[in-house]
């Protein structure tokens, strides 16, 4: 009867205790497969010139150019949880140094999902009137420009799980003044989790 008795609670505890175990095994092993968190990923869908002025004044060499970027950057969450991302910036730089942005505003993307990201970059032009090597490019025909963009967010799962994440894009665009547009396009991406 003892026997019996001991054996039930052995078995009254022990069942419990071995579910639990081995439920704690499957969601370790989940956690560190399905759930496992991955980079979101970009890519530059399209790239176009809009609102383009050029003028060149002779005499004085002064050239004045307005030049609008219209970029289409895909965003996709190869995630099984949504990412959420904050308002983002992006930068337009001729060697090195900035010469326009553009905010990207904030959204969300659903769990394996993709979402498209178009903003406006604007050449600030002032900025590159006395700098030769640019009056000596688009005299040349062809202006090389890069375009920066940072978005940084956050992967959440149930709102118990939530790790930030920072998406950045550099992409290089080469620009043919004389037709205005844009001939070659090369970007890479990455991510900091």
């Amino acid at each position: 009867m003892k026997r019996k008795r001991k054996r039930r609670c052995l078995m009254a505890l022990g069942i419990p205790l071995i579910l639990i175990f081995l439920l704690f095994i499957i969601i370790l092993i989940l956690a560190l497969t399905v759930f496992k968190t991955k980079s979101p990923q970009t890519k530059l869908v399209s790239a176009s010139l809009d609102g383009v002025a050029p003028r060149i004044s002779l005499p004085a060499a002064q050239i004045e150019l307005n030049i609008t970027i219209d970029l289409k950057i895909l965003v996709k969450n190869p995630n099984h949880f949504s990412f959420k991302h904050g308002q983002g910036k992006s930068y337009l730089l001729y060697q090195g140094n900035q010469v326009g942005e553009a905010d990207i505003y904030p959204g969300k993307i659903p769990a394996t999902g993709s979402t498209t990201l178009p903003y406006r970059l604007t050449l600030e032009a002032d900025e590159l009137a006395s700098n030769m090597s640019f009056i000596t490019e688009v005299i040349g025909g062809q202006l090389v420009m890069q375009a920066n963009t940072r978005i940084p967010g956050r992967i959440n799962f149930l709102g118990i799980y939530k790790k930030h994440v920072n998406v950045v894009s550099e992409c290089h665009l080469q620009i043919a003044v004389l037709n205005m547009n844009i001939t070659d396009k090369a970007c890479k991406d990455k991510t900091k989790l």
